[in-house]
């Protein structure tokens, strides 16, 4: 039986895929440490799970309104009034099965065949596999290192073009742990308030986690965009609640047209979330912040520390991280060059599959990461501060017995629409 040419065409999430191996792996009894986990390695605090568990025993085990109950959303809503500075009520608010399928639902909505996204790169890798089923075209803007991966204004301004619908903006960022500050975000909003045109889907799964000297700003915070923003947000990074898939936007514009739009895709897809979480979304967003404060001290300490190790690394580079829980190092210093196990290293897949074999840590190439992400890894660092040292330790032992060769050019970043 034959699939569609949509299936064929969409990848697998590489990161995903290297999550598994290192499950696998570790299965067998290999010695293995895993910087690809996209997820804290804490657990859900406990107040929270019995907020559910109470939920399921007292009967709430039925369908829920599509867009959540009215108590979470208004509990959503208040958040991000209170937090955030953002101008919404309830009806602004829909609630999703993970942030992942928000952004999903909000690109469905948005896009029509051929209008283009604007996407800084490197950017997550399910970005451009949800732009490519809406039918958008992806316009990358590449982002290096030497500026922390942040789109400037100048380069926003000649991406944009008359067919420009969304701009898809993912602050703090993955893969790149670094976060545009208040000023960049208001730099970037002066450009947009010239092309009305325009939406922003702003990715804010990582908002909570912030090491750097600034906090994290909301583009929907901002006046002039308030009704041109879908903010995307929810409890898998912030609260230790992956498994939970409990996302949510928020969209104030056009008497709250986005939102209704996708209510109904959502309606006609899975219905809502599972219904005996939701009185556990209004226990975290009202009585989790001490916990939240707590895991986000812990990154901090651990991002200061994986930098101060990878700077370690001979010919490897990389901006400090300042947001989420990774770190983006450029590894193209090693292109060229034969690794202990004799093994040519020409790219950062090769790279990756070389390191793992050999030492037993796990990165996840730059590949799929897009723009100059072919030249980088990304590292998590959501594990114990003594598996960062023991694996960054290896790396480095490993880099120092690479055999050197002939150099080879690094991909381009991709410029085209």
């Amino acid at each position: 039986m034959d699939v569609s040419r949509r299936a064929k065409q969409i990848p697998p999430s590489s990161t995903l895929a290297i999550t598994a191996k290192v499950r696998a792996m570790k299965a067998e009894g290999k010695d293995v440490i895993g910087f690809g986990a996209g997820e804290p390695d804490f657990t859900t605090p406990a107040f929270i799970s019995e907020a559910a568990t109470d939920a399921l025993h007292d009967g709430m085990t039925h369908y829920v309104p599509t867009p959540g109950t009215p108590e979470v959303r208004e509990a959503i809503a208040a958040k991000l009034r209170d937090e955030n500075g953002i101008d919404c009520d309830a009806s602004h608010i829909t609630v999703n099965n993970g942030a992942k399928f928000t952004v999903f639902l909000a690109l469905q909505a948005l896009l029509d065949p051929g209008q283009e996204v604007i996407l800084p790169t490197p950017a997550w890798v399910s970005y451009k596999p949800m732009i490519d089923l809406a039918g958008g075209t992806l316009v990358e803007v590449p982002c290096e290192g030497a500026q922390d991966f942040k789109m400037t204004p100048d380069q926003l301004e000649a991406a944009i073009t008359p067919a420009t619908r969304v701009l898809l903006m993912n602050s703090p960022s993955n893969p790149c742990g670094t976060m545009y500050s208040p000023d960049e975000v208001r730099a970037i909003a002066e450009v947009l308030e010239r092309h009305e045109q325009v939406v922003v889907v702003s990715d804010e799964i990582y908002e909570r986690l912030v090491y750097g000297d600034e906090p994290n700003l909301s583009m929907g915070s901002l006046p002039s965009m308030r009704d041109r923003v879908v903010t995307i947000n929810g409890l898998s990074k912030a609260y230790a609640m992956t498994g939970w898939r409990i996302g949510y936007a928020c969209a104030p514009g056009g008497d709250g047209a986005v939102i209704k739009a996708m209510n109904k895709l959502q309606s006609q897809m899975t219905s809502s979330i599972t219904s005996f979480t939701m009185p556990a979304v209004v226990v975290a967003l009202t009585e989790g912040a001490e916990e939240v404060e707590r895991m986000r001290r812990i990154f901090a300490g651990r991002a200061s520390l994986i930098h101060e190790l990878v700077k370690q690394w001979a010919g490897v580079t990389c901006p400090r991280p300042t947001g989420a829980f990774y770190i983006f190092p450029d590894i193209s210093s090693t292109f060229g060059s034969t690794s202990p196990g004799g093994r040519r290293i020409d790219s950062a897949l090769d790279f990756a599959e070389a390191l793992l074999d050999e030492t037993g840590v796990a990165v996840v190439p730059g590949e799929d990461f897009l723009g100059p992400g072919p030249r980088h890894i990304r590292m998590s660092f959501a594990t114990s501060e003594e598996q960062i040292a023991e694996g960054c330790g290896r790396i480095r032992e490993w880099l120092g017995q690479l055999a050197p060769g002939e150099a080879v050019a690094s991909s381009p970043s991709s410029t085209a629409h």
